[in-house]
Protein backbone atom coordinates (compact mmCIF):
# COMPACT_ATOMS: atom_id res chain seq x y z
CA UNK A 1 0.00 0.00 0.00
CA UNK A 2 1.48 3.22 -0.75
CA UNK A 3 1.62 6.57 0.75
CA UNK A 4 -1.82 7.66 -1.08
CA UNK A 5 -3.65 4.63 -0.32
CA UNK A 6 -2.94 5.08 3.65
CA UNK A 7 -3.59 8.68 3.77
CA UNK A 8 -6.94 7.64 2.44
CA UNK A 9 -7.53 5.37 4.94
CA UNK A 10 -6.02 6.56 7.58
CA UNK A 11 -6.83 10.28 7.34
CA UNK A 12 -4.16 12.78 9.08
CA UNK A 13 -3.43 13.27 12.68
CA UNK A 14 -5.88 16.85 13.69
CA UNK A 15 -4.50 19.25 16.43
CA UNK A 16 -4.45 17.65 19.92
CA UNK A 17 -2.50 18.00 22.69
CA UNK A 18 0.18 15.56 23.41
CA UNK A 19 1.25 15.34 27.56
CA UNK A 20 4.62 13.83 26.52
CA UNK A 21 5.21 17.75 25.02
CA UNK A 22 3.93 19.51 28.35
CA UNK A 23 6.57 17.39 30.22
CA UNK A 24 8.97 18.36 28.05
CA UNK A 25 8.33 21.88 28.27
CA UNK A 26 8.47 21.42 32.23
CA UNK A 27 11.34 19.89 31.81
CA UNK A 28 12.95 22.76 29.89
CA UNK A 29 12.22 24.85 32.63
CA UNK A 30 13.07 23.58 35.31
CA UNK A 31 16.29 23.14 34.12
CA UNK A 32 16.62 26.92 32.82
CA UNK A 33 15.73 27.90 36.31
CA UNK A 34 17.83 25.67 38.03
CA UNK A 35 20.94 27.23 36.02
CA UNK A 36 19.79 30.74 36.58
CA UNK A 37 19.58 29.61 40.73
CA UNK A 38 22.28 27.00 41.17
CA UNK A 39 24.90 28.18 38.50
CA UNK A 40 24.44 31.39 37.01
CA UNK A 41 23.94 35.10 38.25
CA UNK A 42 24.08 36.89 41.70
CA UNK A 43 22.41 36.72 44.97
CA UNK A 44 24.05 34.03 47.48
CA UNK A 45 26.76 36.60 48.58
CA UNK A 46 29.35 33.68 48.05
CA UNK A 47 30.38 31.40 45.10
CA UNK A 48 27.85 28.96 44.14
CA UNK A 49 29.83 25.88 43.65
CA UNK A 50 30.04 26.54 47.66
CA UNK A 51 26.99 27.05 48.26
CA UNK A 52 25.53 23.79 46.27
CA UNK A 53 28.44 21.76 45.75
CA UNK A 54 26.69 18.77 44.55
CA UNK A 55 24.43 20.61 42.34
CA UNK A 56 26.27 23.09 40.58
CA UNK A 57 27.83 21.15 38.41
CA UNK A 58 24.60 19.56 36.33
CA UNK A 59 22.90 22.80 36.41
CA UNK A 60 25.64 24.41 35.03
CA UNK A 61 24.07 22.81 31.91
CA UNK A 62 20.83 24.06 32.30
CA UNK A 63 20.88 26.80 29.73
CA UNK A 64 20.52 23.95 26.97
CA UNK A 65 16.79 23.72 28.10
CA UNK A 66 16.07 27.15 25.68
CA UNK A 67 17.22 24.57 22.85
CA UNK A 68 14.93 22.30 24.19
CA UNK A 69 12.17 24.72 24.03
CA UNK A 70 13.15 25.75 20.35
CA UNK A 71 12.59 22.18 19.59
CA UNK A 72 9.28 21.76 21.12
CA UNK A 73 8.47 24.68 19.28
CA UNK A 74 9.02 23.80 15.96
CA UNK A 75 6.50 20.67 16.67
CA UNK A 76 3.79 22.66 18.23
CA UNK A 77 3.39 25.56 16.09
CA UNK A 78 3.16 22.84 12.85
CA UNK A 79 0.45 20.98 15.16
CA UNK A 80 -1.49 24.37 16.11
CA UNK A 81 -1.97 25.43 12.77
CA UNK A 82 -1.89 23.07 10.46
CA UNK A 83 -5.37 23.54 8.19
CA UNK A 84 -5.47 26.74 9.45
CA UNK A 85 -5.56 30.54 8.32
CA UNK A 86 -2.96 33.28 8.54
CA UNK A 87 -5.58 35.08 10.92
CA UNK A 88 -5.44 32.07 13.28
CA UNK A 89 -2.20 31.84 13.03
CA UNK A 90 -1.77 35.19 13.87
CA UNK A 91 -4.20 35.29 16.19
CA UNK A 92 -2.91 32.22 18.21
CA UNK A 93 0.67 33.40 18.41
CA UNK A 94 -0.49 37.26 20.02
CA UNK A 95 -3.21 35.22 22.83
CA UNK A 96 -0.24 32.59 23.27
CA UNK A 97 2.67 35.12 24.01
CA UNK A 98 1.16 38.40 25.08
CA UNK A 99 -1.18 38.23 28.48
CA UNK A 100 1.68 36.28 30.31
CA UNK A 101 4.26 38.54 29.04
CA UNK A 102 2.22 41.41 29.78
CA UNK A 103 1.88 40.88 33.64
CA UNK A 104 4.99 39.86 33.82
CA UNK A 105 6.63 42.97 32.81
CA UNK A 106 4.55 44.86 35.46
CA UNK A 107 5.28 42.34 38.10
CA UNK A 108 9.24 41.77 37.94
CA UNK A 109 9.25 45.85 37.43
CA UNK A 110 7.44 46.33 40.28
CA UNK A 111 9.19 43.64 42.35
CA UNK A 112 12.79 45.04 41.13
CA UNK A 113 11.35 48.74 42.48
CA UNK A 114 10.41 47.60 45.78
CA UNK A 115 13.07 45.38 47.06
CA UNK A 116 15.79 46.72 48.02
CA UNK A 117 19.03 45.00 46.39
CA UNK A 118 21.93 45.46 43.64
CA UNK A 119 19.32 45.02 40.55
CA UNK A 120 17.72 48.44 39.92
CA UNK A 121 14.57 49.82 39.23
CA UNK A 122 13.63 49.79 35.13
CA UNK A 123 13.26 53.18 33.71
CA UNK A 124 9.52 53.87 32.62
CA UNK A 125 10.48 54.57 29.01
CA UNK A 126 12.17 50.74 29.24
CA UNK A 127 8.79 49.34 30.53
CA UNK A 128 7.01 50.97 28.24
CA UNK A 129 9.15 49.39 25.10
CA UNK A 130 9.42 45.96 26.66
CA UNK A 131 5.68 45.53 26.78
CA UNK A 132 5.77 45.64 22.66
CA UNK A 133 8.20 42.46 22.69
CA UNK A 134 10.24 44.67 20.18
CA UNK A 135 13.43 45.66 23.05
CA UNK A 136 15.94 44.20 21.09
CA UNK A 137 15.20 45.34 17.49
CA UNK A 138 14.72 49.01 19.31
CA UNK A 139 17.91 48.84 21.51
CA UNK A 140 16.33 48.87 24.57
CA UNK A 141 17.57 46.72 27.78
CA UNK A 142 15.68 43.99 29.28
CA UNK A 143 13.12 44.50 31.99
CA UNK A 144 14.17 40.84 32.49
CA UNK A 145 17.15 38.46 30.99
CA UNK A 146 14.85 35.62 29.85
CA UNK A 147 13.09 37.75 27.19
CA UNK A 148 16.09 37.65 25.24
CA UNK A 149 14.32 34.02 23.76
CA UNK A 150 10.96 35.45 23.02
CA UNK A 151 12.74 37.87 19.98
CA UNK A 152 14.23 34.60 18.30
CA UNK A 153 10.43 32.87 18.93
CA UNK A 154 9.54 36.18 17.09
CA UNK A 155 11.34 35.60 14.44
CA UNK A 156 10.32 32.52 14.11
CA UNK A 157 6.93 33.26 13.80
CA UNK A 158 7.35 36.11 10.97
CA UNK A 159 8.77 33.94 8.79
CA UNK A 160 6.91 30.43 8.97
CA UNK A 161 3.61 33.51 8.81
CA UNK A 162 4.69 33.50 5.25
CA UNK A 163 4.47 29.54 4.78
CA UNK A 164 0.98 29.81 6.67
CA UNK A 165 -0.10 32.13 4.20
CA UNK A 166 0.33 29.71 1.47
CA UNK A 167 -1.11 26.72 3.64
CA UNK A 168 0.53 24.47 5.25
CA UNK A 169 1.51 21.17 3.28
CA UNK A 170 4.11 18.69 3.76
CA UNK A 171 5.67 19.84 0.79
CA UNK A 172 6.03 23.47 1.68
CA UNK A 173 6.80 22.68 4.90
CA UNK A 174 10.07 20.20 4.24
CA UNK A 175 11.03 22.73 1.39
CA UNK A 176 11.03 25.60 4.48
CA UNK A 177 13.13 23.55 6.35
CA UNK A 178 15.62 22.74 3.36
CA UNK A 179 15.45 26.69 2.68
CA UNK A 180 15.62 27.84 6.47
CA UNK A 181 18.90 25.03 6.58
CA UNK A 182 20.25 26.91 3.78
CA UNK A 183 20.28 30.00 5.10
CA UNK A 184 21.80 29.66 7.90
CA UNK A 185 24.69 27.72 6.55
CA UNK A 186 25.28 30.37 4.26
CA UNK A 187 24.68 33.18 6.79
CA UNK A 188 28.05 31.76 8.94
CA UNK A 189 29.74 32.30 5.90
CA UNK A 190 28.38 36.16 5.90
CA UNK A 191 28.98 37.03 9.08
CA UNK A 192 27.98 40.92 8.38
CA UNK A 193 24.80 40.55 5.99
CA UNK A 194 23.11 41.66 9.71
CA UNK A 195 19.88 40.95 7.87
CA UNK A 196 20.56 37.31 6.79
CA UNK A 197 21.85 36.96 10.61
CA UNK A 198 18.81 38.01 12.24
CA UNK A 199 16.40 36.00 9.78
CA UNK A 200 18.82 32.58 9.34
CA UNK A 201 19.21 32.73 13.17
CA UNK A 202 22.08 30.25 12.87
CA UNK A 203 22.62 29.64 16.67
CA UNK A 204 19.11 28.84 16.77
CA UNK A 205 17.36 27.63 13.67
CA UNK A 206 18.50 24.17 13.78
CA UNK A 207 16.10 23.36 16.43
CA UNK A 208 13.44 24.98 15.25
CA UNK A 209 14.00 23.02 11.73
CA UNK A 210 14.65 19.68 13.98
CA UNK A 211 10.88 20.27 15.85
CA UNK A 212 9.19 20.61 12.37
CA UNK A 213 10.92 17.67 10.72
CA UNK A 214 9.50 15.40 13.85
CA UNK A 215 6.27 16.78 13.36
CA UNK A 216 6.11 15.56 10.00
CA UNK A 217 7.26 12.35 11.09
CA UNK A 218 4.54 12.40 13.52
CA UNK A 219 2.00 13.54 10.95
CA UNK A 220 2.92 11.41 8.08
CA UNK A 221 5.54 8.80 9.00
CA UNK A 222 8.91 8.61 8.81
CA UNK A 223 11.19 8.30 5.68
CA UNK A 224 14.97 8.40 5.26
CA UNK A 225 14.86 12.22 3.78
CA UNK A 226 13.04 13.32 7.34
CA UNK A 227 15.72 11.14 9.20
CA UNK A 228 18.15 13.50 6.74
CA UNK A 229 17.14 16.55 7.90
CA UNK A 230 17.11 15.54 11.56
CA UNK A 231 20.43 14.65 11.54
CA UNK A 232 21.62 17.17 10.06
CA UNK A 233 20.14 19.72 12.30
CA UNK A 234 21.12 17.42 15.39
CA UNK A 235 24.85 18.04 14.48
CA UNK A 236 24.33 21.73 13.03
CA UNK A 237 22.82 22.44 16.43
CA UNK A 238 25.66 20.88 18.42
CA UNK A 239 27.64 23.23 16.69
CA UNK A 240 26.08 25.96 16.85
CA UNK A 241 26.09 25.47 21.07
CA UNK A 242 29.26 25.77 21.44
CA UNK A 243 29.67 29.84 21.70
CA UNK A 244 27.07 29.18 24.25
CA UNK A 245 29.07 26.57 25.95
CA UNK A 246 32.46 28.70 25.83
CA UNK A 247 30.81 31.83 27.50
CA UNK A 248 29.35 29.34 30.60
CA UNK A 249 32.47 27.48 30.94
CA UNK A 250 34.69 31.14 31.05
CA UNK A 251 32.15 31.93 34.47
CA UNK A 252 32.39 28.80 35.92
CA UNK A 253 34.10 27.35 38.93
CA UNK A 254 34.67 24.14 37.48
CA UNK A 255 36.04 22.61 34.09
CA UNK A 256 33.10 21.36 32.41
CA UNK A 257 32.49 18.49 30.14
CA UNK A 258 32.40 20.03 26.05
CA UNK A 259 30.57 16.27 25.64
CA UNK A 260 27.96 16.88 27.74
CA UNK A 261 26.60 19.71 25.75
CA UNK A 262 26.22 17.11 22.82
CA UNK A 263 24.97 14.41 24.62
CA UNK A 264 22.40 16.33 26.37
CA UNK A 265 21.20 17.90 22.94
CA UNK A 266 21.01 14.52 21.61
CA UNK A 267 19.39 13.33 24.84
CA UNK A 268 16.89 15.96 24.27
CA UNK A 269 16.61 14.66 20.37
CA UNK A 270 16.22 11.19 21.08
CA UNK A 271 12.83 12.40 23.44
CA UNK A 272 11.44 14.15 20.27
CA UNK A 273 11.94 10.99 18.30
CA UNK A 274 9.53 9.34 21.10
CA UNK A 275 7.24 11.75 20.43
CA UNK A 276 7.32 11.53 16.70
CA UNK A 277 7.08 7.88 16.24
CA UNK A 278 4.42 7.39 19.62
CA UNK A 279 7.19 5.70 22.49
CA UNK A 280 4.74 7.99 24.83
CA UNK A 281 1.15 7.96 23.49
CA UNK A 282 0.20 6.05 26.13
CA UNK A 283 1.60 8.67 28.98
CA UNK A 284 -1.40 10.75 29.67
CA UNK A 285 -1.06 11.40 33.48
CA UNK A 286 -3.59 14.43 34.21
CA UNK A 287 -0.81 16.91 35.81
CA UNK A 288 1.23 17.02 33.11
CA UNK A 289 -1.27 19.50 31.55
CA UNK A 290 -0.83 21.24 34.47
CA UNK A 291 3.30 21.47 34.09
CA UNK A 292 2.88 22.28 30.29
CA UNK A 293 -0.33 25.30 31.28
CA UNK A 294 2.57 26.60 33.62
CA UNK A 295 5.98 26.40 32.12
CA UNK A 296 5.68 29.73 30.09
CA UNK A 297 5.07 31.66 33.21
CA UNK A 298 7.26 30.68 35.50
CA UNK A 299 10.10 31.15 32.61
CA UNK A 300 8.82 34.72 32.21
CA UNK A 301 8.75 35.08 35.90
CA UNK A 302 11.17 33.33 37.56
CA UNK A 303 14.98 35.16 37.20
CA UNK A 304 14.94 38.82 38.51
CA UNK A 305 12.76 38.32 40.75
CA UNK A 306 14.17 35.51 42.26
CA UNK A 307 17.71 37.39 42.12
CA UNK A 308 16.06 39.45 44.71
CA UNK A 309 14.62 37.37 46.99
CA UNK A 310 17.05 35.34 47.15
CA UNK A 311 19.50 38.43 47.74
CA UNK A 312 16.88 39.65 50.42
CA UNK A 313 16.78 36.11 52.22
CA UNK A 314 19.93 34.39 52.21
CA UNK A 315 21.39 34.64 55.71
CA UNK A 316 18.21 34.32 57.11
CA UNK A 317 17.13 30.80 55.33
CA UNK A 318 18.99 27.92 54.90
CA UNK A 319 20.04 27.97 50.88
CA UNK A 320 18.52 24.27 50.25
CA UNK A 321 15.25 25.57 51.49
CA UNK A 322 15.28 28.41 50.39
CA UNK A 323 15.88 27.28 46.62
CA UNK A 324 13.27 24.59 47.35
CA UNK A 325 11.04 27.13 48.71
CA UNK A 326 11.60 29.84 45.58
CA UNK A 327 11.11 26.86 43.03
CA UNK A 328 7.34 25.85 44.80
CA UNK A 329 6.48 29.59 45.36
CA UNK A 330 7.50 30.36 41.64
CA UNK A 331 5.40 27.56 40.36
CA UNK A 332 2.21 28.29 42.16
CA UNK A 333 2.52 32.14 41.29
CA UNK A 334 3.07 30.94 37.77
CA UNK A 335 -0.16 28.94 38.27
CA UNK A 336 -2.17 31.54 39.51
CA UNK A 337 -0.96 33.41 36.70
CA UNK A 338 -2.13 31.11 34.04
CA UNK A 339 -5.22 30.18 35.62
CA UNK A 340 -6.46 33.80 36.61
CA UNK A 341 -5.12 36.06 34.16
CA UNK A 342 -3.37 34.30 31.45
CA UNK A 343 -6.75 32.24 30.04
CA UNK A 344 -9.06 34.31 30.83
CA UNK A 345 -7.11 37.21 29.24
CA UNK A 346 -6.44 34.80 26.07
CA UNK A 347 -9.82 33.89 25.29
CA UNK A 348 -11.05 37.04 25.53
CA UNK A 349 -8.42 38.65 23.20
CA UNK A 350 -9.32 35.53 20.73
CA UNK A 351 -12.81 36.50 20.63
CA UNK A 352 -11.73 40.13 19.86
CA UNK A 353 -9.44 39.54 17.51
CA UNK A 354 -11.43 37.15 15.48
CA UNK A 355 -13.78 39.65 15.48
CA UNK A 356 -11.10 42.12 14.02
CA UNK A 357 -10.47 40.09 11.04
CA UNK A 358 -13.94 39.27 10.62
CA UNK A 359 -14.50 42.80 10.25
CA UNK A 360 -11.71 43.39 7.85
CA UNK A 361 -12.53 40.06 5.82
CA UNK A 362 -15.90 42.07 5.49
CA UNK A 363 -15.02 45.11 4.57
CA UNK A 364 -12.50 43.85 1.89
CA UNK A 365 -15.67 42.23 0.84
CA UNK A 366 -17.08 45.53 0.03
CA UNK A 367 -15.13 46.18 -2.91
CA UNK A 368 -13.96 49.32 -1.98
CA UNK A 369 -17.16 50.91 -1.58
CA UNK A 370 -17.28 53.34 1.93
CA UNK A 371 -19.09 52.11 4.13
CA UNK A 372 -19.83 53.76 7.82
CA UNK A 373 -18.98 51.48 10.65
CA UNK A 374 -19.35 53.40 14.07
CA UNK A 375 -21.20 52.82 17.47
CA UNK A 376 -23.90 55.12 15.81
CA UNK A 377 -24.62 53.29 13.34
CA UNK A 378 -28.01 51.19 12.63
CA UNK A 379 -28.02 47.46 11.24
CA UNK A 380 -29.47 48.13 8.26
CA UNK A 381 -26.59 51.08 7.37
CA UNK A 382 -23.17 50.12 7.50
CA UNK A 383 -22.01 46.11 6.40
CA UNK A 384 -25.36 45.27 6.24
CA UNK A 385 -26.78 47.69 3.95
CA UNK A 386 -23.91 47.74 1.34
CA UNK A 387 -24.04 43.65 1.60
CA UNK A 388 -27.65 44.01 0.68
CA UNK A 389 -27.24 46.36 -2.20
CA UNK A 390 -24.20 44.87 -3.99
CA UNK A 391 -24.94 41.36 -3.96
CA UNK A 392 -22.65 40.58 -7.37
CA UNK A 393 -19.70 41.95 -6.10
CA UNK A 394 -19.63 40.09 -2.98
CA UNK A 395 -20.61 36.32 -4.70
CA UNK A 396 -18.49 37.42 -7.26
CA UNK A 397 -15.28 37.95 -4.70
CA UNK A 398 -16.36 35.35 -3.15
CA UNK A 399 -15.98 36.53 0.57
CA UNK A 400 -19.20 37.04 3.18
CA UNK A 401 -19.75 38.70 5.84
CA UNK A 402 -18.36 36.21 7.70
CA UNK A 403 -14.92 35.95 6.07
Amino acid sequence: MNLTEQARESPPRTTQRIAALDGLRFLAVLMVVLYHYVAYGSGWGRPRSHVFPILYMPASYGWLGVQLFFLISGFVICLSCWGRSLSDFLTSRVVRLFPAYWLAVGLTTLMLALLPGSEQPRKWQDVLTNLTMLQNPLGVPYVDGVYWSLWAEARFYLIFAIVVWGGLTYRRVLAFCLIWSGAGVLSYGLPDVHLLQMLAMPEYCWFFIGGMAFYLMWRFGQDLLLWLLVGFSLLAGIRASWPTYQSVQANSAYDLPDWVVAAVIAAFYLLMAGVALGWFRRIDWRWLGTAGAVTYPLYLLHEYIGWKLIENLRYTIDPWLLLGALLLVMTAVSWLVNRYIERPLSRSMKVQLRKSFERMRAIDGLDGRPVSIGRQARPESGLQAAAETTPKTMSESGVGLRG
